[in-house]
């Protein structure tokens, strides 16, 4: 499946029914009556949150959508029927935007919450209750700009290889793509991780590289997702098996987070030192651990080692941020 996080979709909402111009008359009448129904209101063109989905990509196959017309009145007081309304499904998560002031429409951030973005036109007056014929009204017509924000509750931050895949891969169901090159995750992943009586998601982001608040790499184009998450769980590659300092790499991607947003700065902070299995990440994780004194897991996610501690740490955080957001509401 592709993954589709942004788009751009014009909507046009039904156009109202002819009202009716009709009389009626029998033989004993001295004047005909008139009795021509209204017209009947242009569907709406409506957004519907579906957490079944998980991408924007049907919006990239088809982005024009127009709601059905109203039908015509008829004779004997008749009103035209309503036009369907045109129903756009996205995945929860999903924002509108006006392009022309980049103003918020609504987060879609509920499942089956529904936002009207474009109104069906009224319908056309008959000449049974009003003294002359109206034309209808058109539907409104608009773009609108479509962003999707995955929801999950732990958001794996880190450079490209660091073993981002491997971890979500070992925790959840999800079978999450690993190599050992560069940015072999080129979308956001979502595994849902099962830990008794409270389950949680976790979204694997691609990879984040120096500038990547300003473009470069795949990072910017992700980080949005971050926004949403609980907890960002930051994961180092602690061998340097690219070539890379561990230290180096937590204060750059720290300063890419901020860059993006102050809001990602602030989010619950859990640091993952990852490779232990490999000789050079025991020395380095000393000297990282002299400079923060952070609580650090130390884990080897291609042996599965420490990964088990790390999913009751997570829970638990969780649970505890669940059981206060019920009792605060």
């Amino acid at each position: 499946m592709i993954f589709v996080d942004e788009a751009k979709v014009h909507v046009k909402a039904g156009r109202g029914g002819k009202g009716c111009e009709s009389f009626y008359r029998t033989k004993f009448m001295r004047y005909p009556r008139p009795d021509g129904g209204d017209g009947g209101r242009g569907g709406n063109v409506i957004f519907v949150a579906d957490k079944k989905l998980q991408t924007l990509q049907d919006l990239r196959f088809q982005q024009n959508y127009q709601a059905h017309n109203g039908y015509h009145a008829s004779s004997k007081g008749k009103t035209g029927r309503s036009g369907e309304d045109c129903l756009i499904r996205v995945p929860v998560g999903t924002i509108l935007r006006d392009p022309e002031n980049g103003l918020l429409i609504r987060d879609l951030s509920t499942d089956k919450e529904t936002v009207l973005v474009a109104k069906g036109g009224t319908g056309g007056l008959g000449n049974f209750k009003h003294k002359y014929l109206t034309s209808p009204a058109e539907g409104e017509e608009r773009y609108i700009d479509v962003e999707l924000k995955l929801i999950a509750d732990v958001g794996i931050v880190g450079f490209p290889n660091a073993g981002k895949s491997t971890i979500i891969s070992n925790i959840s169901k999800v079978k999450s793509k690993i190599g050992n090159y560069h940015f072999t995750t080129r979308q956001p992943i979502l595994g849902i991780v099962y830990s008794g009586e409270f389950d949680f998601i976790v979204a694997d982001l691609p990879g984040i590289i120096e500038g990547a608040h300003l473009g470069k790499g795949l990072g910017d184009r992700f980080l949005r997702h971050a926004e949403r998450t609980k907890i960002l769980l930051h994961v180092i590659d602690m061998a340097g098996s690219e070539g890379r300092d561990p230290l180096d790499d937590y204060k750059i991607i720290n300063k890419e987070l901020k860059a993006y947003s102050s809001e990602l700065d602030f989010k619950y902070r859990i640091i993952v030192a990852n490779k232990m299995d490999l000789p050079e990440a025991e020395p380095n994780l000393k000297k990282f651990k002299k400079k923060y004194k952070d609580k650090i897991f130390a884990v080897s996610a291609l042996n599965n080692e420490g990964l088990p501690e790390l999913v009751l740490h997570m829970k638990d955080i969780l649970w505890k941020e669940n059981l206060a957001g019920k009792s605060g509401e």
